[in-house]
């Protein structure tokens, strides 16, 4: 073998290798969802704002076909669910909306990617959600029955239909709902995977709380961004605690100079909502991203179920960028370890994968997610 094509053909090889490592490793699963699925959820990033503004604003060819060479497969795209219900929005506006997401649908499967249709809901929702079941229900069901219109326009095992983003209900009524808008959205995408998580911002230690359904060909998503006061230091509303807190390194340890000179000037300053949500991070961060995690889990091991983190991230503008690197991969490697799926959170906004000086992947986060390239 010349030796030119020697380390191509190893690295071919040693890819195999991991690649059936990690099917051993997860084949303990028990689901009926495509293995190409499975491996497609392995690795991808969310879409949010496509579809948030009156216009939409896609992302460049350019940029999307960049990351799927690096080894993105799976695009997680936010759908804002107002803008497709019929309670809130008008046929022609639904209409539109419903032909923005199909070209969508098209161009990202072009370039190779499956994609998740997020069904990702506002306050106007959210609050009606709350006070009336039975219409907030239908709501949904009304509104899945106009996705799973565009959703047969292409391939079964290119498009996946996530219920809901974040219910915001108790867990005993989101069960009881979740298996009926499953069982509803089966019937109309008969191959499709559908993917769910639990209540209270999907938290990992939420999912205990929901029961996997009897459907089979199911993925559940629980969402990482702890602790807060690391990923979401500096935030974006002045009136948040969090907001107060800057520069907060990863790992946090309370040896840590940094760590004790802005818990020094949070005391100074009289901010005790954010010392408290400090020193809760220095004490909950002992054992790293496993702490938060281990919930999920254990749900895993007693149900066997497959599982992706279909959100995580660190607010960028004030978190060092070296912490938030680690913290990216440390969420990364438990995953991978677990046989989850992930997507980061998001492309280009606050918590964004994207160079903001160059408009292009950042390499440092993509070395932090995918490894070495």
């Amino acid at each position: 073998m010349p030796k030119a094509i020697w380390p191509a053909f190893a690295l071919s090889i040693l890819g195999s290798l991991l690649t059936a490592n990690a099917a051993s490793a997860c084949s303990h699963l028990v689901h009926s969802v495509p293995p190409n699925v499975i491996e497609a959820l392995s690795r991808g990033f969310n879409l949010d704002g496509w579809f948030n503004e009156k216009e939409p604003a896609p992302p460049s060819i350019e940029l999307l076909r960049e990351l799927r060479k690096t080894g993105m497969s799976h695009v997680r795209l936010p759908v804002p669910a107002e803008r497709v219900m019929p309670r809130f929005a008008s046929k022609a506006e639904r209409d539109e909306r419903l032909h923005e997401i199909d070209h969508a649908l098209s161009e990202l499967i072009s370039l190779g990617y499956h994609v998740s249709l997020d069904l990702h809901p506002g306050s106007q929702f959210n609050r009606l959600h709350r006070q009336d079941p039975e219409a907030s229900l239908q709501e949904m069901k009304d509104t899945w029955t106009g996705l799973a219109q565009i959703m047969r326009l292409h391939p079964a095992d290119r498009i996946f239909a996530e219920l809901l983003n974040e219910p915001d209900l108790d867990a005993d009524r989101w069960q009881r709902e979740a298996e009926e808008l499953a069982g509803f959205v089966r019937r109309l995408l008969p191959r499709t995977t559908i993917i769910v998580g639990p209540v209270n911002w999907q938290r990992a230690d939420s999912l205990p709380s929901l029961r996997p359904l009897n459907d089979l060909n199911v993925v559940y998503a629980i969402h990482m961004y702890d602790p807060m006061a690391f990923t979401h230091q500096g935030h974006w509303l002045a009136e948040d605690p969090l907001s107060s807190i800057r520069g907060l390194p990863y790992p946090i340890r309370a040896d840590d100079p940094r760590v004790q000179k802005l818990r020094q000037q949070l005391v100074e300053e009289q901010k005790t909502q954010a010392l408290a949500a400090l020193d809760q991070a220095i004490i909950s961060s002992a054992d790293g991203v496993a702490k938060w995690l281990e919930p999920a889990a254990a749900w895993q091991r007693r149900f066997s179920r497959p599982i992706i983190i279909n959100e995580f991230g660190v607010l960028k503008s004030q978190a060092p960028s070296d912490s938030r690197l680690r913290w990216l991969s440390a969420v990364v490697t438990y995953a991978n370890q677990h046989c989850w799926g992930w997507a980061h959170w998001e492309l280009a906004q606050g918590f964004g994968l994207i160079d903001d000086r160059t408009g292009r992947a950042d390499a440092g986060v993509m070395r932090a997610l995918l490894g070495p390239r």
